[in-house]
């Protein structure tokens, strides 16, 4: 619980922000929910706040600059359709449905005390979609977006929320996940093939809870045991490391 010193003292940097940049991006990430961040301040002058849900396919400093970069180009040029973000792909708003905005951009409604601020959704081009990019047009619906689910739902595994996994961009894209180990309390690897054959520059690290989410049929991956894998065949059907077929890959 912060004091009322603290939430002043927040509340005057993000007016500190606006003033000096035309709007505060806020990022939110941990635990089994995809990060997201949105802006405070963009209102102002576009009539509109922006937020980028998931999109794991950037890093942190690259999702500011998105919204930075397209926050200034709805600024300079009001109706724009498509956004170009240098080095970065092309972006297209969309309108963000109620329950979306009061599920994620708290500190929006908090900081203006009102509830009706509208919200349009950054969406990345299909070369730079991955699976925790949800359609927020719509109202919430876990049905509809299984990713996101951990915002309203109870978290069912044996192991914490906050537990991650390192995956490649071909799992985040949606395809299927072959093999996965537990080398941590709270660190898996799931791959979309063979880990040893995945570079680097196409890893990344997401919430254990976006792949379980996004394919119930990882659920075994869950109880492994730390130093312990598994893979599976054609069928789905999951193999401890060492059977048949197939190798450890930590020591290929």
């Amino acid at each position: 619980m912060i004091s009322e010193d603290q939430r002043k003292r927040a509340l005057d940097d993000i007016r500190e922000h606006i003033d000096r940049s035309g709007q505060h991006v806020y990022v939110v990430s941990g635990g089994a929910t995809p990060r997201f961040a949105y802006t405070i301040g963009a209102s102002e002058l576009i009539g509109v706040e922006l937020i980028l849900a998931g999109a794991v396919f950037y890093m942190k400093d690259e999702v500011v600059r998105i919204i930075n970069d397209v926050a200034a180009q709805s600024k300079a040029q009001r109706g724009r359709e498509l956004f170009e973000v240098i080095g970065l792909g092309s972006f297209t708003l969309r309108k963000v449905h109620v329950s979306w905005a009061t599920e994620l951009m708290l500190g929006v409604f908090d900081y203006y005390q009102k509830k009706d601020i509208p919200a349009l959704q950054i969406v990345p081009d299909q070369d730079h979609w991955t699976i925790d990019v949800p359609n927020m047009s719509g109202p919430w619906s876990a049905l509809q977006e299984p990713v996101w689910k951990w915002l309203r739902e109870p978290w069912t595994y044996p192991v914490g929320p906050d537990s991650t996994a390192v995956t490649d961009l071909a799992a985040l894209r949606g395809d299927r996940v072959t093999e996965a180990c537990r080398w941590e309390e709270d660190g898996w690897e799931l791959f979309a093939g063979a880990g040893s054959d995945v570079a680097k520059d196409e890893m990344r690290v997401v919430a254990l809870g976006t792949l379980l989410a996004a394919d119930p049929s990882l659920e075994p991956v869950a109880s492994l045991t730390v130093g312990t894998g598994v893979w599976r065949d054609e069928v789905s059907e999951w193999h401890p490391w060492g059977s048949a077929e197939r190798r450890d890959p930590s020591t290929a």
